[in-house]
């Protein structure tokens, strides 16, 4: 293995794109056979970058939430194809605005509670939150939602304010779609009523803990500082400070199973060391089975959800059970089956059950694209090429 054309890439990102710090570990089976590290963890350039560094993964901690769903699952205690209002009642009876709803403008109209709307011919399935097809979409400002966290006066919990997120109409019928949404964080209030734990504490005695992730969580540990974070400015054309508030937390007690986590590196490639090697952890516990495993690697968009899917840029992908999946073959990258997600900072997890290929990738740049179109097929690719697959 020869990762030097990796390392001088990864080197030359601050020359290149001007990004401050980045961090991967690359794991083959349980081992981990590249750790690398760029630049500085604060705004001053003065505290070298280091493995205890923090990040936020934003949606990124997707992959982590799927992982709970399909253990719950596995136990029997949800179902794929049955309807949420069997675990969270307040979305039985669903609307769908009137007008069809259009993605060709950036950032779309969302649905407003005051608008024309309709009872939904079909109900939102676990399926349908899992495969982002559920028609909610990824409002985190809406009417519904800042009026539950004031009332709460910023401690509603997840339940609470995913209650909240049913009043609003969704922007077309369960099933026919694909939107990326909030559907992630309502399948982690799920969990909650299946396992009858909170969320965070259900994660980390079932996925955290196994997988040796214990510094992955919903929050910062006290006297624990989060690495410097930045944004690229539009305007100014170049990446600069910005603070530490990540805004999909929506409350102090709102644990966000579609974008709260935060973490290490080292603790987030652990989860998906697990996943690439079918469920089973370094230790030789397991998260999930390896079917479970499996049935990431397939996708469920087709037709208009997928055309829909790839505005996003990111063919040679689809989209399945709450992540990307590969599904076009190309030599000298990874498998068909790959799967995994990013992060609004930049974060990038890949999972390879075939080879068996982990990849966990982090950066602290908000609103900064060519993470998405470029640095990350790039590390992807040039980590094939280093294994020689």
């Amino acid at each position: 293995m020869d990762f030097s054309k990796l390392t001088a890439y990864l080197d030359g990102l601050k020359d290149a794109y001007g990004v401050p710090q980045t961090e991967i570990a690359v794991t083959v089976g349980h081992e981990t056979v590249y750790r690398h590290l760029t630049g500085c963890s604060d705004f001053e350039g003065r505290v070298p970058a280091s493995e205890s560094d923090r990040y936020y993964f934003y949606s990124a901690s997707k992959l982590i939430t799927m992982t709970a769903v399909m253990r719950e699952i596995e136990q029997g205690r949800m179902r794929l194809y049955e309807p949420m209002c069997a675990y969270l009642p307040e979305f039985e009876a669903m609307t769908v605005i009137d007008r069809e709803f259009s993605m060709e403008q950036w950032p779309p109209k969302m649905p407003q509670k005051d608008e024309p709307q309709h009872y939904a011919a079909r109900q939102i399935r676990i399926i349908d939150l899992m495969s982002m097809m559920s028609g909610m979409t990824y409002d985190t400002s809406s009417e519904a939602v800042k009026r539950a966290a004031a009332e709460a006066g910023g401690r509603a919990s997840t339940r609470e304010l995913v209650a909240a997120m049913a009043e609003m109409p969704l922007a077309y019928e369960p099933g026919t779609r694909w939107l990326y949404s909030l559907g992630h964080d309502v399948l982690a209030a799920a969990v909650e009523v299946t396992s009858g734990e909170r969320f965070g504490d259900y994660l980390r005695k079932y996925v955290f803990g196994p997988a040796g992730a214990e510094d992955l969580g919903f929050s910062l540990p006290e006297g624990v500082k989060l690495t410097a974070q930045y944004t690229y400015d539009m305007g100014r054309k170049k990446i600069v400070p910005t603070s530490d508030k990540n805004v999909f937390i929506l409350s102090k007690n709102y644990e966000s199973g579609g974008a709260g986590l935060i973490g290490t590196v080292s603790a987030y490639a652990g989860v998906v060391e697990a996943l690439a090697n079918g469920g089973e952890t370094r230790s030789g516990e397991r998260i999930l089975s390896e079917k479970s495993v499996r049935m990431f690697m397939s996708s469920v968009t087709t037709g208009k959800a997928q055309e829909d899917f790839l505005q996003g840029k990111k063919k040679p992908y689809a989209y399945g059970l709450g992540v990307r999946v590969r599904n076009e073959a190309a030599p000298g990258s990874s498998p068909v089956g790959e799967f995994g997600w990013d992060g609004a900072a930049g974060a990038y997890a890949l999972v390879d059950p075939v080879n068996r290929v982990g990849i966990a990738y982090a950066q602290h740049v908000l609103n900064f694209m060519p993470v998405y179109d470029e640095i990350h097929p790039a590390v992807r690719d040039l980590v094939y090429e280093a294994l020689g697959l």
